[in-house]
């Protein structure tokens, strides 16, 4: 696999999006939410997504330039028409909204829907950490294509749906969590194919309904299992909120449409903690909570305990100083990509 330098890898991401017909100011929005998920870890919402989303282009799936329409608005509420554009640029967009209405009136919501694959959940919830606020937000496909099995079935009817909620601290890196209420987020399932490997037990099940480590069984009429593994209805329980504030509270709906076109749809709350609590205290005492947790006696087997966001943060700053390895067969599609826009790919 060659192993790439962030800069290398956001710029080659936002030259093939430009190539395929986004704007400069929009290919660099989702390419640099895309490597933020490679230096998180999170490779399966990374550079692996851009021959994805060059597809749906390609598709008419996604339209770049499209107007983000504001169908209707309160001083704390947004309802926000994607008109089928980037999902990261969308969302980005109706997060800094819901940001500066609770700076002003100190909670705010939004829901947002019509727009492509937002990426990595966290990306926005973070957004309003840093500002000194409690970011959350949740997504679902819609009526895209589901993958997930609610818990007793085989046979998939949700999204993997997941749900992110950041807050502000003093810690060298931020706190915040970010999950999919299935067992694995789909596009882990992809990089796994892609890579030639396996995924754990307790991930996916056939077309049949048996318990499978094959990647390739979740385009075999497969579908994912429910967070929790045998207690998966506490999973299928928390996708069905999620979707209910993603897709039908959105008026996205539920099932699938014939089409297969990916349309997220996203509800995002932020809450200003000064509205509640002093600012700075509230941080001191995130950080010293998390250094309480991190004191816990060990169980065996075990080195460290993490708080939530904390190992993504270490693999940031790894992956900044020693760079990212790109899998063989999304190098290839790059490179496919790069000849068919005219983009030089230099590893």
């Amino acid at each position: 696999m060659p192993r790439l330098q962030a800069n290398r890898i956001e710029k080659i991401a936002a030259d093939l999006l430009h190539g395929a017909g986004a704007p400069a100011e929009e290919a660099a929005i989702v390419a640099r939410h895309s490597v933020a998920a490679n230096l998180a870890g999170h490779d399966s919402h990374g550079i692996i997504q851009i021959p994805t989303y060059i597809g749906r282009i390609e598709q008419g799936h996604i339209v770049p330039g499209a107007p983000i329409e504001i169908v209707s608005e309160t001083a704390t509420t947004t309802v926000v028409d994607g008109n089928w554009g980037f999902g990261y640029v969308v969302s980005e967009e109706a997060m800094k909204r819901t940001i500066a209405k609770a700076d002003a009136h100190n909670v705010a919501a939004a829901t947002v829907y019509r727009q492509g694959h937002v990426g990595r959940v966290a990306d926005y919830p973070l957004m309003a950490a840093e500002q000194g606020m409690i970011g959350l937000m949740t997504a679902d496909s819609g009526r895209g294509p589901k993958a997930v099995a609610p818990f007793g079935g085989r046979v998939a009817r949700l999204g993997t749906n997941p749900i992110s909620i950041a807050v502000p601290s003093d810690l060298e890196g931020p706190l915040y969590f970010d999950m999919a209420t299935a067992a694995a987020a789909g596009g882990k399932i992809r990089l796994a194919r892609a890579r030639e490997q396996q995924v754990p037990p307790g991930w996916l099940i056939d077309a049949e309904g048996r318990a499978t480590t094959d990647p390739a069984a979740l385009d075999e009429g497969g579908a994912l299992l429910p967070l929790g593994a045998d207690v998966g209805f506490k999973g299928t329980a928390l996708s069905v909120m999620v979707e209910i504030l993603s897709a039908l509270l959105t008026g996205l709906g539920f099932g699938v449409e014939p089409t297969g076109r990916h349309n997220d749809g996203c509800f995002i709350a932020v809450f200003k903690v000064a509205a509640f609590r002093d600012l700075v205290t509230f941080k001191r005492e995130v950080s010293e909570f998390a250094q309480y947790l991190k004191e816990t006696p060990l169980a065996e087997g075990f080195s460290e305990v993490f708080y939530p966001g904390e190992l993504e943060h270490l693999r940031r700053v790894e992956r900044l100083r020693d760079g990212v390895d790109v899998e063989d067969a999304t190098w290839a599609r790059l490179l496919a990509l790069g000849e068919k826009y005219g983009v030089h790919l230099a590893a």
